[in-house]
């Protein structure tokens, strides 16, 4: 059954009560095209949520969304209990200014496609920048830290290089670094392995993998590699033409899919 014909989204077997992200009736266009559609989506303090469908099937669009990379064409977004795009005032919604939007967004990190780190700074800038200039966290601790999490993601030997000197892995490996110092409630990562060498997917996923069963972080991981989304996501959203079209355990979305279209797709990766 699809998600959107439920009164209530599937929760994962060790979901919390209250949602810590809501989705309500997310809709998001680019002129005549309308890549989400509605969009209903609940996650759960500490779920680990995959998102796996064909190119264009509105994805990436739901974390840029939740990341305010992107503005909703139409609907609602709360995390933490509070609205992402909207205030309330005088019981009515009014669309947030950036003051709220900067303020309710710092609970959310993201891990991009292609890293993004800056060239002109050592890796152990890279991390540090955030935490000092933004969290106002002593330089000291900002550092003590940092070199803390890049050895926790096999990098603290390259604490002092410069992005220029390291390959796709160790650069994906340390942005993740830098995600994860701002201490966000809910993590995404956006097909962080798509631009990356085959043989260097594995350390990056390896790394994640690890995350995911370290703590109490949401994690929303938009990716393409299946086997992963089994291994790790407590819960996997099948995305098609805008739509969720079908949600569950891994078991049930791998082993027995119900929708044509998830058939279709997944049968794309069994014949490789």
């Amino acid at each position: 059954m699809s998600v959107q014909e439920r009164n209530l989204p599937f929760r994962g077997a060790e979901a919390a009560s209250d949602p810590i992200v809501k989705y309500r009736g997310i809709r998001k266009s680019y002129g005549n095209l309308e890549v989400l559609k509605g969009i209903d989506l609940d996650l759960y303090p500490g779920e680990k949520v995959a998102v796996i469908g064909p190119s264009g099937s509105g994805k990436t669009t739901l974390a840029r969304i939740l990341m305010t990379l992107e503005h909703p064409t139409e609907g609602t977004i709360e995390v933490d209990g509070e609205h992402l795009w909207h205030r309330q005032v005088r019981g009515r919604l009014i669309r947030a200014d950036e003051k709220h939007l900067h303020r309710v967004r710092s609970s959310i990190g993201m891990v991009f496609q292609h890293f993004h780190l800056f060239p002109h700074m050592t890796i152990l800038r890279n991390v540090t920048e955030a935490p000092v200039h933004v969290l106002k966290m002593p330089k000291e601790q900002a550092v003590a830290e940092a070199l803390g999490l890049l050895d926790k993601v096999g990098l603290k030997d390259k604490a002092d290089a410069y992005p220029a000197r390291l390959s796709g892995g160790q650069k994906q490996r340390a942005a993740i670094a830098r995600a994860l110092i701002m201490k966000p409630k809910v993590m995404l990562f956006d097909e962080v392995t798509s631009a990356l060498d085959p043989e260097l997917v594995g350390e990056v996923l390896k790394v994640i993998k690890e995350i995911a069963e370290d703590g109490s972080m949401t994690m929303l991981l938009i990716t393409h590699e299946m086997d992963f989304a089994r291994e790790v996501a407590d819960r996997v959203i099948f995305t098609d033409g805008g739509l969720i079209v079908e949600e569950g355990p891994p078991a049930d979305i791998f082993e027995r899919p119900q929708s044509e279209r998830l058939q279709s797709f997944l049968s794309r990766f069994r014949s490789r």
